[in-house]
């Protein structure tokens, strides 16, 4: 008997399990792999002595987030590296949006885009400042609703610009950068930082996105860690056990114990029982976790009926290269950059946003480039370069709008050609890449699911960033907190509030949680969520009519890009 199971030994499930040992629980992560990390994992997978990062790699969340600030990493064997920029944006015409830790480099950059945009981001910057703390508290750091860190961040604003904020929060970026820029320059940067997501540059919400990225690389980089990104979870299992915690990988849980409307444990693969005295935190996708793990017999049938609704991220496709120098850039500003996004215009931005909206794939994609040697020295021998790049992708192609005829599931041929696409969008920036690659290692959507689960159909964000699976709407309309239909099981991965990235903020809510419904006022607030869940998912009328928010027939979703779904590890960026 323990005191709390966590499923999956992701950075949420490490964070959760860490946060629970720091107040004298007795934890068990439990990891299907046979190494933990999830999508947090490094190896050298191109050539002998070159560290390819296999899913997340630059890390701002991380540095900034107030749930990993507390576990004090550094002190645990954590080291981040930053390159001398932190991302550059080249355009056809010769010019480079810019974004660097200097406000004054951004600035001067932008200045070549328009006359004036530089003083318009020095302001942009300054407005930023107050803002930080509360905002990421709001963001990462507390329960929906935010109460105190949003009573903060009011203050902060004031009614009148609250409501201006309000707004700027709704807008697409390119709306929010004709308001605030004459040049395209800022916008690039803004809508750039939104496609790490799949929120293009007039989606709803991606404005903020955008700009928080933005700003978050302004103010403490793009930074990755010294060895690799595995050096996170190493660093939390290394605490963990340093306070008593446990970690068994190689360990898949089968099933969680349900008994009585109450999560009691979980039962592994080998058949095993784990009971759990308070609670068990899954760090999975959560139709994983409602589907497979507990089961539609201890669930309110709306939920599950919500869940054929739920809404996956793009698909993924990722090339790790082993460079036998320098990327050789046409403009020298992007070989300082650790991040390079490749992409054209703003308006080649919203052009492949929109055919990833239709299910076709890009033709000329916008690629997510990181030259990791120019970031930590460590990564490859010297005078290389280790570097990756990654695109985005539909889950299921109903064509392509590059003419290569590409439809219907990812297969071999498909991801070669999207391969050779990416290469080609890479030497049009760099003339001599080509010649510079000595290995690359291709990750293909089926890739990335297989090495962990949570990535289904390589969807690295745990489900849409859009508004509509944001809050109280993430992963289906309710409280928006890591709180489940099932009394002492509590969601946190990256399908929760705040959603995906590397910043634990899943993994420190749900814990949150689990303590204070062991705590002095826990029958209060058990009783409290239980009676809301029940009139969240009680039965339509059966007046109502028939339409949205009815109760269909429709079946749940299936794992895309060939794979089942399973049961999962943890997991991004």
């Amino acid at each position: 008997m323990t005191d709390a199971v966590v499923v999956g030994a992701g950075v949420n499930g490490l964070v959760a399990a860490n946060m629970l040992a720091d107040a004298g629980w007795d934890v068990v992560v439990c990891e299907a792999a046979g190494v933990p990390g999830g999508a947090c994992r490094s190896a050298q997978v191109t050539a002998p002595g070159f560290v390819s990062d296999l899913f997340s790699a630059f890390h701002p969340f991380a540095a900034a987030s107030p749930a990993l600030r507390r576990l004090d990493l550094p002190a645990h064997g954590l080291e981040w590296c930053r390159a001398p920029q932190v991302l550059a944006h080249p355009t056809p015409d010769g010019r480079c949006a810019l974004l660097s830790m200097d406000p004054a480099h951004t600035a001067r950059s932008l200045d070549d885009f328009a006359a004036g945009d530089g003083a318009a981001w020095r302001a942009l910057v300054d407005r930023w400042a107050p803002l930080r703390e509360p905002l990421l508290d709001a963001l990462f750091g507390a329960p929906f609703p935010p109460l105190r860190a949003g009573l903060r961040l009011a203050r902060h604003l004031g009614a009148a610009d609250g409501l201006r904020f309000a707004r700027f929060a709704a807008l697409g970026v390119r709306r929010f950068a004709e308001e605030e820029f004459t040049g395209e320059g800022a916008a690039l940067l803004f809508a750039g930082n939104a496609m790490h997501a799949d929120l293009g540059p007039e989606t709803v919400g991606s404005a903020l996105l955008g700009w928080l990225l933005t700003m978050l690389g302004q103010d403490v980089g793009f930074p990755a860690p010294r060895g690799g990104a595995g050096r996170i979870p190493e660093a939390l299992v290394n605490r963990l056990r340093e306070r008593g915690g446990r970690l068994r990988t190689g360990a898949a849980v089968h099933a969680v114990e349900v008994r009585g409307g109450r999560a009691r444990g979980v039962r592994l693969a080998d058949g095993s029982v784990l009971p759990a005295r308070r609670a068990v935190i899954a760090d999975v996708d959560a139709v994983s976790l409602y589907r497979n793990l507990v089961g539609a017999g201890h669930l309110p049938a709306r939920l599950l009926d919500d869940l054929t609704r739920f809404q996956w991220d793009h698909a993924t496709i990722k090339i790790n290269w082993a460079l036998s120098g320098p990327i050789p850039w046409a403009d020298p500003r992007c070989a300082q950059a650790g991040t390079v996004h490749l992409g054209g215009t703003l308006d080649d931005l919203s052009r492949t946003a929109a055919q990833l909206a239709r299910g076709l794939v890009p033709a000329d994609p916008f690629c997510v480039l990181g030259q990791m040697t120019t970031t930590d020295p460590t990564r490859s021998p010297p005078g290389t370069e280790s570097a990756w790049a990654y695109l985005h992708v539909p889950q299921l192609p109903r064509g392509d709008a590059g003419g290569a005829g590409i439809a219907g599931p990812w297969n071999d041929e498909a991801v070669a050609r999207v391969v050779e696409r990416a290469e080609r969008t890479v030497s049009a920036a760099a003339p001599g890449f080509a010649a510079r690659v000595l290995a690359r290692h291709v990750q293909s959507p089926a890739d990335l699911q297989g090495s962990d689960a949570v990535l289904r159909g390589g969807a690295v964000h745990g489900g849409t960033a859009a508004l509509h699976q944001q809050l109280v709407f993430r992963p289906v309309p309710g409280l928006g907190r890591p709180e489940t239909p099932v009394t002492g099981l509590y969601l946190g991965s990256m399908s929760a509030h705040p959603g995906g990235g590397v910043h634990g903020g899943p993994g420190a809510l749900a814990a949150r949680a689990a303590l204070r419904a062991a705590g002095p006022f826990g029958p209060v607030q058990r009783a409290t969520v239980a009676a809301l869940n029940r009139r969240l998912y009680a039965p339509s009328r059966p007046t109502a009519p028939a339409g949205p928010g009815a109760p269909t027939r429709r079946e749940p979703p299936t794992a895309p890009s060939g794979g089942t779904a399973r049961p999962s590890p943890g997991r991004g960026r």
